[in-house]
């Protein structure tokens, strides 16, 4: 039995929330199975499992604010959860429900060898059957008996009881229906026992109250589906009946919910300015007929459902929260509640300040640039791309991409973290690229071995990572393990950048834009497409001079492009 902890998604990460689980107590898990999202100050991440076996406890309920380290849920070893889950879809057999099989006496032994088996017949030398033939009756036995409880049909009154039928009141060759007792060797009734055995409520750490439960109005539970599963669909008007579960077992998770379609009124045509001026308004846009082309809604028919509205329907629009006027005369400042797009993003400002800060107080930095020639580069592009699709195409970030990883293996000194006041060279070059976010700040995920990746599959790992950065569906393992940050800022028409190294790395890659400059090569001055390479080195794992060579091999390897 192994315990599922709070892993480490990042080098300034202390704690995280566990926003929710997407597997339940039985589910059999394998090493890299996503097992949870957790929340971070940066953004939210599916953690994958590090064991595999069999999900015994859930230590921990939704909503909490774990420590890094602290204990998430037991995995009980493959053996174990396989003797313990049972059939697929039942519940994991807990301890006590296990523990009669062995404490049966001698007694009750003989008194359940004497007993006529589930599936024997009146005629003796029947076949009897096995609790695998009949799931569902093993499953239907109530926890409790009630004082009055109602006959089952076939079984008469001595079922009521809890009795056995004799065979003599039952026709020849009918099987009973009532659960099978198994041989002394197993658990006497464990369908029942696990019926009886209430799940293991999980327990918050350090203190903190559990997470509340979704109130009935959520609507009924579904099969597989969760309760923040249910809550948000019930938010967003999605009918859980009708999804397609991709998780483990068919079962719906939050990311099923996220990407259905709510059975809402198609959207509106209508341009970006009618549809702010509609919000300010308070203008229906559903109702209002459109005169832009195929029927877009404009500006101007927004005003006109205004002026054609009687007064008093008219709908003020919400008001602004209010705002205080600083005694100096300063900015007046907005004092209403903020979003939580709002407060994440000044949460991932106060965790990039707090890093940055601790960066530039303990890693000496130094710094070095160099202009690279890209005509050999952008020629050879031309010519991969000619016959390629618009989709497929490369990009110059992707050979920026390759030259920093095959430079950084050709001159590890500068692949690597620095810890326990030495340096420590990487086994492989994993690269960290910094990805902007929509909402504001920045995350860097990690492709890795990237040295070992062509230009092609950089690209795409590269996209595929952009992308889920963004919509915030990043992997445990995909941020963390960085030796080395690029940052490129040449889509933003930035010429050269110098970064701050993300500890514990060493050294930081930037590049800018690809510009074409006046450049002089074989006695001619000609204009050639140019990019600018800077390196942020720390001063205590190199010098100048390694980084110089850095910069050296990457110049080379991008004038021979096709040598990779």
């Amino acid at each position: 039995m192994t315990e599922f902890r709070m892993p480490s998604l990042g080098a300034d990460m202390e704690e995280g929330v566990l926003q929710e689980w997407l597997v339940a107590p039985g589910d059999r898990v394998r090493k890299g199975d996503v097992v949870a999202v957790v929340e971070t100050e940066k953004a939210a991440i599916e953690v994958e499992c590090f064991e595999s076996g069999t999900l015994g406890r859930l230590l921990v309920p939704p909503g909490t604010r774990v420590p890094v380290g602290a204990p998430l849920a037991v995995i009980e070893p493959e053996d174990a959860g396989a003797a313990a889950a049972g059939p697929p879809g039942e519940p994991a057999r807990t301890a006590a429900a296990q523990a009669p099989a062995r404490r049966q006496s001698p007694k009750q032994e003989r008194e359940a060898a004497r007993e006529p088996g589930p599936g024997r017949g009146a005629a003796h030398g029947e076949p009897r059957e096995t609790p695998a033939e009949h799931p569902a009756a093993t499953r239907a036995a109530p926890a409790q008996p009630s004082p009055a409880p109602a006959a089952t049909p076939g079984l008469g009154d001595a079922a009521t009881a809890g009795e056995v039928p004799e065979p003599a009141r039952r026709p020849a060759g009918e099987k009973s229906r009532r659960p099978p007792a198994e041989h002394p060797a197993h658990s006497p009734e464990p369908p029942q026992k696990a019926a009886q055995e209430p799940e293991p409520i999980p327990r918050p750490v350090h203190g903190e109250p559990a997470a509340e439960q979704p109130v009935a109005a959520e609507g009924p539970p579904v099969p597989g589906a969760g309760p923040l599963v249910r809550h948000l669909a019930v938010s967003r008007g999605v009918d859980l009946a009708a999804l397609h579960g991709t998780g483990r077992g068919g079962r719906v998770t939050r990311a099923d919910v996220e990407h259905a379609r709510p059975p809402l009124a198609p959207r509106v045509r209508a341009t970006p300015y009618a549809r702010r001026l509609a919000r300010e308004l308070g203008v229906d846009l559903t109702g209002v007929a459109g005169s832009g082309d195929g029927g877009a809604v404009r500006a101007a028919d927004v005003h006109a459902a205004v002026r054609a509205r009687p007064p008093d329907r008219l709908e003020r629009p919400a008001p602004r929260p209010p705002t205080e006027q600083p005694p100096d005369g300063g900015p007046r400042v907005a004092t209403g509640q903020r979003t939580d797009a709002e407060r994440r993003t000044d949460a991932m400002r106060r965790s990039i300040a707090e890093l940055m800060s601790r960066s530039k107080r303990e890693i000496p930095h130094y710094y070095l640039s160099t202009t690279v020639d890209l005509a050999a580069a952008v020629d050879w592009l031309r010519r991969i791309n000619r016959g390629r699709t618009p989709a497929d195409r490369l990009v110059p970030a992707a050979l920026l991409l390759k030259a920093a990883a095959t430079a950084a293996r050709q001159v590890p000194e500068l692949n690597g973290h620095w810890r326990d006041g030495g340096f420590v060279p990487a086994s492989g070059v994993h690269l960290g690229v910094a990805v902007s976010l929509r909402q504001g700040g920045l995350l860097a995920p990690v492709i890795h071995d990237a040295d070992s990746l062509s230009p092609e599959a950089l690209m795409e790992r590269l996209r595929d990572l952009v992308q889920r950065a963004r919509r915030g569906r990043l992997r445990g393992s995909e941020t963390t393990g960085a030796t080395l940050t690029v940052t490129n800022l040449g889509d933003q028409g930035v010429e050269s950048v110098y970064g701050v190294i993300h500890p514990p790395q060493v050294a930081l890659v930037g590049f800018g834009a690809v510009v074409e400059r006046p450049w002089a090569a074989g006695g001619m001055l000609g204009v050639r497409p140019v990019v600018t390479a800077t390196l942020a080195a720390d001063h205590r794992a190199t010098d100048g001079a390694v980084g110089a060579r850095y910069l050296t091999a990457v110049d080379r390897l991008l004038q021979r492009p096709e040598e990779w």
